[in-house]
């Protein structure tokens, strides 16, 4: 019998007895849906299905056209989506001119009870079969919404997570917290406004109609705004690379 075994001997025979316990797993890429803007996409790689995304900011902010640019998306590439409006305050014209397919969009409406939306949320979570879901409380204040207990974030996550469902968290201020798997922040960085009425007498010169712009006499709350340029910035998950993007959106 040999009294001395090498290094090598003893790790070849561990290696195999047991050779899948050294091997790492290797990761699946994460599945996701696009947004249907490049910019936040290159940012973001998209929204993680089975995952929470919370995006929040001001009135404003753009966090809006960032959710209905999302639905347009995937509506229009043959997914089925949700929208728990808490507050009431989703145009379906607006997002219909915008390219949104309706038929292929569930809206479920609160009257402002969020307990309502939660449960309409959680309920619509366990049917599954949705590309998107979205809970709309981005009209609820920033301190009620950080009020919310942890524990539905919680169940959320656990619902929605081994799905293909994007759970999509539009909010005044961060609320979800660790549960969320990516969060945006989004900021108004520059708005267009164009007047009601920019029309003047016409001028001919050389058998051109020319019209000479006149001084804006209309009052302020006559404009209408015309695009605006939104910051969004990618709070979680934190890396080294570029952290922010910039996208337009125009007025429909």
């Amino acid at each position: 019998m040999r009294a001395v075994i090498s290094k090598a001997e003893i790790e070849s025979e561990v290696v195999s007895r047991f050779a899948t316990a050294f091997k790492l797993p290797e990761k699946s890429p994460i599945a996701v849906v696009s947004t249907g803007i490049l910019e936040v996409d290159s940012l973001t790689g998209g929204l993680p299905r089975g995952a929470i995304t919370e995006i929040f900011g001001s009135a404003s902010s753009g966090r809006t056209s960032l959710m209905i640019s999302a639905l347009v998306y995937a509506t229009t590439h043959e997914e089925v989506c949700v929208l728990i409006d808490t507050n009431d305050t989703f145009d379906p014209n607006s997002a219909a001119k915008a390219g949104l397919n309706l038929d292929r969009l569930l809206w479920i409406r609160c009257a402002a009870n969020v307990e309502h939306a939660f449960k309409a949320t959680d309920l619509l979570l366990q049917g599954g079969g949705f590309g998107i879901v979205v809970l709309d409380i981005g009209d609820v204040v920033g301190t009620d919404a950080r009020r919310i207990i942890s524990s539905w974030w919680y169940r959320f996550r656990r619902v929605v997570e081994n799905t293909p469902t994007a759970l999509l968290v539009i909010a005044e201020d961060s609320c979800v917290r660790s549960c969320a798997s990516l969060a945006l922040r989004l900021n108004l960085e520059v708005d267009v406004w164009s007047s009601v009425s920019q029309t003047s007498d016409p001028e001919i010169f050389h058998g051109l109609s020319l019209v000479t712009p006149q001084p804006n006499t209309n009052p302020t709350h006559s404009n209408l705004i015309s695009s605006m340029q939104l910051q969004v910035s990618l709070k979680k998950p934190v890396h080294l690379g570029a952290g922010e993007a910039q996208f337009h959106a125009q007025a429909q």
